[in-house]
């Protein structure tokens, strides 16, 4: 993996998804900063800051699908991977035509996570 593609950013509401996913993503190897609002994440990051961000949908304030219209219309070029725990059939189909890379859907594979990740960093 590249060195460069190795920060992740986790914006989820539930601590817990954070914590837990900072957990598994380091044991990969990769730096994890989490957030727990996507008012948080955009106060801190600019767009030119490389990565990947894994991103819920349904967070208070502004929600997961909002903050990633702002981000593709701001031109971030940062791969995004929605996850979520809604099931719902089109959520994928809707996921990866707002700009998104892929989505999982929670409880997922942190395998599959890890593998969408490596896949867009290419």
């Amino acid at each position: 993996m590249i060195e460069e593609n190795k920060q992740i950013f986790v914006v989820d509401d539930d601590e817990s998804v954070c914590r837990a996913l900072s957990v598994m993503l380091a044991t990969y190897g990769f730096i994890v900063d989490t957030f727990t609002s996507a008012e948080d994440f955009l106060k801190v990051v600019t767009n030119n800051v490389p990565g990947s961000l894994v991103l819920d949908i349904h967070m208070p304030g502004l929600g997961g699908w909002e903050m990633l219209q702002q981000l593709v219309k701001s031109g971030s070029r940062r791969a995004v991977i929605i996850i979520s725990a809604e099931k719902n059939e089109t959520l994928n189909n809707r996921a990866l035509k707002s700009g998104a890379v892929g989505f999982l859907q929670k409880p997922f594979d942190g395998q599959a996570l890890v593998d969408l990740i490596n896949k867009s960093a290419k």
